[in-house]
């Protein structure tokens, strides 16, 4: 996992982009408008982070995990 930090661009970002080697998943993605020269125009801010398909994979595996141990402690369910 990269941390890529605050990003800003013209073009509003996915929730998540997949390329051939990373996801990119962006959040917090918040409009600023920018004043410059007269010229006034929006552009987003969003935190941003890499991860190997591998480790996303890994992470969304253990978030369901979580997911169904705490539903079937909702439900009562015995596992």
């Amino acid at each position: 996992m990269v941390d890529q930090g605050r990003i800003r661009s013209t073009v509003r970002p996915d929730e998540i982009v997949v390329d051939d080697y990373s996801v990119w998943v962006n959040t917090d993605v918040q409009e600023v408008t920018v004043t410059h020269e007269g010229d006034t125009h929006t552009e987003y801010e969003y935190h941003q982070v890499q991860y190997t398909k591998d480790e996303y994979i890994k992470q969304m595996i253990a978030e369901n995990k979580e997911n169904n141990h705490l539903m079937n402690t909702i439900l009562g369910v015995n596992e």
